[in-house]
């Protein structure tokens, strides 16, 4: 898949939220960036070895620019740190998408659930929720209420929006967003894994869609040596026990677009055009895995003996 990529501008730095920068991105020259839908995000370059990926949180009819949100993370890997100190206003920063694996599919009725930065995709579903005519709500719940990202964008919208800031409510509760939910509603969730874990032990998985800032964890699978046909590269490669796709087709000197190497971006995903893939991603739906014509190669293995991707 051909991306667009290419060196942003930061016109605008922004605290949203205690922690949380918002970001606007516009091309140098004033050209238009690509379309894109509610649930897109970015990769996001900031140096050899860091890059990242934020979700875009502006209006997706403004071809002007593209707003992402970067919480700083003191224990994470450099990213967030890099953005907050770092990158300012007037600066240039390396960006490629958008892509898109938290759709947001159309439905009658809507049920939004986001923990902390996890906003960020969420927010402009609601806006085409509401221009969609959709009946929804909003369980938003954080740290505390300073903690909680464009929490006056969303006053527009009125008691549809609960905010639970955890200081003052306690853990968030759960039954008022999800109890009830049926056959025509849709669910979308967004936040830190043990929220969405328990969003996904509630919600019937047929109505539910979550995005993960981090890997879900997996059951322990096989590690068996299995052979990969690179078919455009006209190469054969071994992936040995305990070795990523990723890692293996690099070290034949065969390029692919890889970031997160967890299973969460999407970055890597690559078209199987035989064989049936272990799926060990937090990207793929249920129904994707069962088709088996794609598959994340920094995580994901083989069932069986050989691939053919299409690399």
């Amino acid at each position: 898949m051909n991306l667009y990529e290419a060196e942003l501008v930061v016109e605008r730095r922004e605290f949203v939220a205690d922690g949380v920068l918002a970001l606007s991105l516009r091309h140098p020259l004033g050209a238009e960036l690509p379309s894109w839908e509610p649930g897109a995000h970015i990769d996001v370059v900031l140096g050899p070895e860091l890059e990242r990926q934020y979700s875009l949180c502006g209006d997706p009819a403004d071809r002007g620019a593209w707003r992402i949100a970067v919480l700083r993370e003191p224990e994470g890997r450099g990213g967030s740190a890099y953005v907050h100190e770092q990158l300012g206003e007037g600066d240039k920063v390396r960006v490629r998408g958008p892509r898109n694996h938290f759709t947001l599919a159309p439905a009658p009725r809507y049920r939004f659930v986001a923990g902390g930065v996890g906003i960020t995709p969420i927010l402009p579903m609601l806006a085409a929720a509401e221009a969609a005519g959709a009946e929804w709500t909003l369980l938003y719940g954080g740290r505390t209420r300073g903690s909680m990202a464009f929490t006056e964008e969303l006053g527009r919208y009125g008691d549809r929006v609960t905010l639970a800031p955890q200081d003052e409510t306690g853990l968030l509760d759960l039954t008022p967003a999800l109890d009830g939910v049926h056959e025509g509603t849709l669910v979308y969730c967004c936040g830190p894994g043990p929220l969405l874990d328990a969003v996904e032990d509630r919600c019937p998985a047929a109505l539910l869609h979550v995005e993960r800032f981090r890997p879900k964890a997996q059951e322990a699978g096989g590690e068996a040596e299995f052979e990969v046909v690179l078919e455009r590269s006209g190469r054969t490669v071994t992936v040995a026990p305990g070795v990523s796709v990723l890692d293996t087709v690099r070290a034949a000197g065969v390029e692919v677009l890889f970031s997160c190497t967890e299973g969460t971006c999407g970055t890597c995903e690559t078209e199987v055009l035989e064989g049936t893939p272990d799926h060990r991603d937090s990207v793929l739906t249920d129904e994707e895995r069962e088709a088996g014509e794609t598959m994340l190669i920094c995580v994901s293995r083989c069932r069986g003996s050989r691939l053919v991707l299409d690399l």
